[in-house]
């Protein structure tokens, strides 16, 4: 059996790791998609920004399959991956946590907070 790519993904870990910027594997694995899923994020229609109607929290879909929010004055604030089916929208975070949500009219319902489409 061949073993290259696991010894090819587990020197891409361990070199990642060693780097000045702390990572953990799950970061790197959640990170690494096919690109058949990176293509099929980056044209979906809820890529972009949504954001609160007071603009304290900003949350970005990026085409990569990552978010990033911001809360108030504290830039990324929470960061991780997520997943598009249908109008669901399933979040895991860096830190550990799930969370899911719904688009529902062109309004992202999630968490108990309400995010508009910033045009």
């Amino acid at each position: 059996m061949n073993n290259l790519p696991k010894l090819a993904a587990a020197t891409l870990v361990a070199g990642l790791a060693s780097a000045d910027a702390p990572i953990s594997r799950q970061a790197v694995a959640e990170d690494v998609m096919s690109s058949e899923a990176q293509s099929k994020q980056a044209d979906h229609p809820y890529v972009g920004m949504w954001v609160t109607e007071d603009g304290r929290i900003r949350q970005e879909l990026l085409p990569n399959g990552r978010y990033d929010e911001a809360r108030g004055n504290r830039k990324s604030a929470y960061q991780g991956r997520y997943e598009v089916t249908g109008n669901q929208i399933d979040y895991w975070d860096d830190t550990g946590f799930t969370v899911d949500g719904e688009f529902i009219d062109d309004v992202l319902h999630h968490g108990g907070m309400v995010f508009y489409r910033e045009r």
